[in-house]
């Protein structure tokens, strides 16, 4: 018996891109993928969210320093606790994106953590304040702020620059340790794919 040869139904066809969709945002958040650090390079985050989904996942510290570009106490319990770690990683408290790792780290004597360089990720982004003088170091895919880099400063380090950042922005993984669930891709172009997707497959993401 010959199989009619029908084009696929809206809902199936629908979940078969929505599948393509999801695969390439998959690709997109493994730091060594090439499609992934040339998205890195947009000025646009990758994970949006709103205040409010923001002050729910955060403790109100966490979300004053990351969300309001707030700067923790110095000396303070976050630092002691930094002393204090190991070997492991240092991730986006926010998104879970991977920032720093214990090679980079080094005592500066200021006060809060301090590396000489982000990590092999490269997830850390760079951006001089509106006046000019200093540099505002953010996490590239969710856009929380980290704290500021300076350069020059005279340390024996390989690079000379001292990335000043907020240990309540970090979440610390010791060495051999499960690395914290990266939040999921919500920029406003893989929404507006979806919502392309569903309106020719005829159906409602409201629903």
């Amino acid at each position: 018996m010959n199989t009619p040869t029908n084009a696929m139904k809206p809902p199936l066809l629908f979940l078969t891109a929505l599948c393509a969709i999801s695969a390439a945002c998959a690709d997109d958040k493994t730091p060594n993928n090439a499609k992934t650090d040339k998205k890195m390079d947009s000025n646009k985050p990758e994970v949006v969210k709103t205040d409010a989904e923001w002050m729910k996942k955060l403790t109100p510290e966490q979300y004053r320093v990351t969300r309001m570009k707030g700067t923790e106490r110095s000396n303070g319990p976050e630092y002691e606790k930094f002393n204090a770690q190991g070997e492991g990683t240092y991730y986006c408290v926010c998104c879970g994106a991977e920032l720093f790792t214990s090679k980079e780290k080094f005592h500066s004597g200021c006060g809060w953590p301090s590396f000489y360089d982000q990590s092999k990720a490269k997830n850390v982004k760079e951006t001089v304040d509106a006046d000019g003088m200093r540099i505002e170091v953010t996490c590239k895919r969710c856009d929380a702020h980290l704290g500021h880099v300076f350069d020059k400063e005279g340390f024996p380090t390989p690079t000379n620059r001292r990335f000043c950042i907020n240990g309540v922005a970090m979440q610390f993984v010791p060495k051999g340790g499960q690395a914290p669930k990266l939040e999921e891709v919500t920029s406003a172009s893989v929404q507006k794919k979806k919502g392309d997707v569903a309106r020719e497959a005829g159906v409602d993401l409201k629903k």
